[in-house]
C-alpha cells in the first residue's frame, strides 16, 4: 500500500514526503518538476507528470491502481498570484483541471482518502483580524478563486463516490525543515528579504502607516514543518468515521508584523537590515491572522515552532543551499 503525494518534488511537498517516508510508508510522487527537485523525494518512485495535461487521469488511474495507493495528498497546482492575474485561463486549467484529473482517477480506481493543499487566498480580504473557517470566502484574484473551486469539487465527489477528504487553508509558509529542504522561490517575504541582502540592497517594507502596533502589516507565519505534520494529522483523520469537519486553517493563531520578521532576520543573520519604505501595496489587508482552534479541538494538531525558529531555520538553509550572503 502506497500514499501518492502530487507536487511531492516541491517546497511544501517534499517536506511531507519525508516525513511520511520517516513513519516508513511507501511514497509515490507525481511532478512535473517545472518547480519541484527530483532529489529532494528521497527513494520516492518519481512519476514525471502535469496532472493537467489531458491523458494525466489514464495515467493516475494505472499507477493508483498498480501501486495500491490508499490515499492521495495533492499539492500540484500553480501558485503565484500575480501570474494568475496575468493567466487566469492558464490557471483554472492547471488548477482546476489537474484537480479534478486526480479526483476522476481515484474514483476510477477506488481510492477514497484526499488532502488537498487549499489556502488563505479564498478569503480575500475579509473585515476581520481573526479568520475562522467560517468567515466567508471571497478570493480576489484567480488563483484564490481556483482554491475555493477545488473545494467545492471535492465536496461534490465526497456527495457522489464517498470521497474522504480534508482541506487545508494554509497562511503564510516558511522555513525548512532541514537544510536541504529550503524554500528556492522568490516569492515570499523571508526569501525576497534574503535576496535582496545578498544583491547588497536594503529590505523594503510596503506601507508603515497601517492601524497595527508598528505600522507593517499583520500575518501568520507557520513553520513548513508545522505545516507538513498538520498533512499526516489530517490523512490519519480520515481513517475515522466520525468526521466533524472537512475544512481547516493552519495557522499559528499568532500574528508576526513584516517589520517583526525583518527584525528577526537580523537576528538570525547578523546583517543590518534596515529596511526602505515603500507606498502600500494595493490589495494588502492590514491583518490576516487564522484561528487555529478547529485543527487542533479535530485534528489535535498544534503548531511547535514559533518566528525564530522560522527565519533561523530559514537562514541556514539558505547558506546551505546555491545562495549564500557573506
Amino acid at each position: 500500500m502506497s500514499i501518492l503525494v502530487t507536487g511531492g518534488a516541491g517546497y511544501i511537498g517534499a517536506h511531507v514526503v519525508r516525513l511520511l517516508q520517516e513513519r516508513g510508508e511507501d511514497v509515490v510522487v507525481v511532478d512535473d518538476l517545472s518547480t519541484g527537485r527530483a532529489d529532494r523525494v528521497g527513494d520516492a518512485t518519481l512519476v514525471e507528470l502535469d496532472v493537467a495535461d489531458g491523458e494525466a487521469q489514464q495515467v493516475l488511474e494505472r499507477v493508483l491502481t498498480e501501486r495500491a495507493v490508499t490515499g492521495v495528498i495533492h499539492f500540484a497546482a500553480r501558485k503565484q498570484v500575480g501570474e494568475s492575474v496575468e493567466r487566469p485561463a492558464w490557471y483554472y486549467q492547471q488548477n482546476i483541471n489537474g484537480l479534478a484529473n486526480v479526483v476522476a482517477a481515484m474514483g476510477g480506481a477506488g481510492v477514497d482518502r484526499m488532502i488537498f493543499s487549499s489556502s488563505a487566498a479564498v478569503y480575500g480580504m475579509p473585515d476581520v483580524d481573526i479568520v475562522t473557517e467560517d468567515t466567508r470566502p471571497e478570493p480576489i484574484n484567480p488563483y484564490g478563486e481556483t482554491k475555493l473551486v477545488g473545494e467545492w469539487l471535492i465536496a461534490d465527489a465526497e456527495r457522489a463516490f464517498g470521497l474522504r477528504a480534508a482541506s487545508l487553508r494554509y497562511f503564510n509558509v516558511a522555513g525548512a525543515g532541514s537544510a536541504d529542504l529550503g524554500d528556492p522561490a522568490i516569492l515570499n517575504l523571508i526569501p525576497m528579504v534574503f535576496d535582496r541582502l545578498e544583491r547588497g540592497q536594503r529590505p523594503t517594507i510596503f506601507g508603515d502607516d497601517y492601524p497595527t502596533p508598528d505600522g507593517t502589516c499583520v500575518r501568520d507565519y507557520i513553520h513548513v514543518q508545522d505545516l507538513a505534520q498538520a498533512h499526516l494529522s489530517a490523512l490519519d483523520y480520515l481513517e475515522t468515521d466520525d468526521r466533524a469537519a472537512s475544512v481547516f486553517n493552519v495557522g499559528t493563531g499568532t500574528g508576526a508584523s513584516v517589520k517583526d520578521v525583518i527584525d528577526e532576520i537580523g537576528r538570525a543573520s547578523g546583517l543590518d537590515v534596515t529596511p526602505d519604505i515603500a507606498e502600500r501595496r494595493a490589495g494588502d489587508p492590514p491583518r490576516l491572522v487564522a484561528a487555529a482552534d478547529r485543527i487542533e479541538q479535530v485534528l489535535g494538531w498544534r503548531a511547535q515552532h514559533g518566528l525564530p525558529e522560522i527565519v533561523r531555520s530559514a537562514w541556514e538553509a539558505w547558506q546551505a543551499g546555491p545562495r549564500r550572503i557573506g
